[in-house]
C-alpha cells in the first residue's frame, strides 16, 4: 500500500478544532509539529537530558503542522476532498485569523499528478434499486444502462464521487424520497452529486451552496456532462450558519434537503435547515461518524424535525428526517 503524506498547516490554537474536525471525518491519527511545544520542552524539561539533538533544533522555529497519512486509491483521493472541506469551513469561521493560513499540501508528491492517478480506481457501480454511478471517462453500453438513472461525474478535487459511504447513504435516501416536480437544497455540495442525481430522479429545480469557491465551476461541469439544462440548477458559494444575505438567497420551502457535510456543520445548520423546508418536507443528512450519531439526531429533534429512519454503512450514519 502506497501512502500521501498530508500537511494541514494551522497555528497552535488552531490544533484542536482543526484535529476535532480531522476525526469528524473518519480519520483516526495525526501528527503534530508545534514550535510552542518543543520551546515549551525546552524551558521546562531539558534537566531530564544531557543533550538534545541537533536535528530537533528546526522545530523551535517551525510553523505548526498538523500531517495525516492517506491512501494512493479513489478512497484516500475521497478522504482528501472531505478534509479539504472541512477545512475551508474551519478558515470561512476564522474570522481573525488565529488558526493561521489552513493550507494543504502534499508532500512528495505532484498534486495534480495524484488527483489524476486515483481515476484507475474509480469506476462504474450500481447503489441502490436503480442508480448507476459512472465516472464521465467510462463508456458503457445499452445493456448496462437500462432501466437505470446514470449519473456522470468528474469531481475534480472537490468530495463527491460516489464511493464515499456518506455519499451513497445519502443517495440511496435521494432515490427513496426525491419525487417529480421537487425543489431540492444541497447545502455542502461539493461536485454536485447529490443535487445533480436529484435533477435526474426527476426534481424540477436544485440549488446547490458551498463553502468552497471552485464549487460552482466543477457543479456546472457535471451538471452539462448529464444532459441537464443549466436553467434548473444554481450553484452558491458561501456559509449559511452565519451569512444571512446568503440564507435568503437560498430562500425556502425544499421539498428535500440534503447535507452531506460532518456533524459539528450539520448541528450548527439543523434550525437553517428547518426553515429552508417545507411543511412535510424531508431533511436528508450524513457526514456522520457512528460516535456522533445521537448528538446530531438530539440537534435535529431540536431544531424541529421528526426523524424517520436512521441508516449506517461501515462507521457512517445518516439521518433522514421529516418537517411536520
Amino acid at each position: 500500500m502506497q501512502w500521501i503524506e498530508t500537511n494541514i498547516y494551522t497555528t497552535t490554537e488552531g490544533i484542536e478544532p482543526l484535529c476535532g474536525r480531522l476525526y469528524a471525518v473518519g480519520l483516526n491519527g495525526v501528527q503534530i509539529k508545534d514550535a510552542a511545544d518543543f520551546n515549551d520542552f525546552i524551558e521546562n524539561e531539558t534537566q531530564y537530558w544531557d543533550y538534545i539533538d541537533e536535528s530537533l533544533e528546526s522545530l523551535k522555529t517551525c510553523e505548526t503542522c498538523v500531517t495525516v497519512y492517506l491512501t494512493d486509491d479513489a478512497d484516500g483521493r475521497e478522504l482528501l476532498s472531505h478534509i479539504r472541506g472541512t477545512v475551508a469551513e474551519l478558515k470561512a469561521l476564522d474570522n481573525d485569523g488565529k488558526f493561521g493560513r489552513l493550507e494543504i499540501e502534499l508532500s512528495g508528491i505532484n498534486e495534480e499528478d495524484w488527483a489524476n492517478n486515483w481515476k484507475k480506481y474509480y469506476k462504474p457501480f450500481n447503489l441502490g434499486k436503480k442508480l448507476l454511478i459512472k465516472p464521465e471517462w467510462e463508456q458503457l453500453d445499452d445493456s448496462e444502462t437500462k432501466d437505470k438513472v446514470v449519473l456522470s461525474m468528474n469531481p475534480g478535487h472537490l468530495f463527491g464521487t460516489g464511493t464515499h459511504h456518506s455519499t451513497q447513504l445519502c443517495m440511496m435516501e435521494l432515490e427513496k424520497y426525491v419525487s417529480k416536480g421537487d425543489r431540492v437544497l444541497d447545502l455542502g455540495c461539493g461536485s454536485g452529486i447529490l443535487s445533480i442525481l436529484s435533477l435526474l430522479l426527476g426534481a424540477e429545480s436544485a440549488v446547490a451552496v458551498d463553502i468552497d469557491p471552485a464549487a460552482p465551476a466543477t457543479a456546472m461541469e457535471n451538471l452539462a456532462m448529464n444532459g441537464i439544462s443549466p436553467e434548473r440548477y444554481s450553484v452558491l458559494v458561501g456559509n449559511v450558519i452565519d451569512d444571512v444575505a446568503l440564507r435568503e438567497k437560498i430562500g425556502g420551502d425544499y421539498d428535500v434537503v440534503v447535507a452531506n457535510i460532518v456533524a459539528d456543520v450539520i448541528i450548527a445548520m439543523s434550525r437553517t435547515a428547518y426553515s429552508q423546508t417545507r411543511k412535510g418536507g424531508i431533511f436528508i443528512t450524513s457526514g456522520i461518524i457512528g460516535p456522533r450519531g445521537d448528538e446530531v439526531s438530539a440537534a435535529i429533534t431540536e431544531a424541529g424535525f421528526e426523524i424517520t429512519d436512521t441508516h449506517t454503512q461501515s462507521d457512517w450514519v445518516c439521518i433522514t428526517a421529516k418537517k411536520n
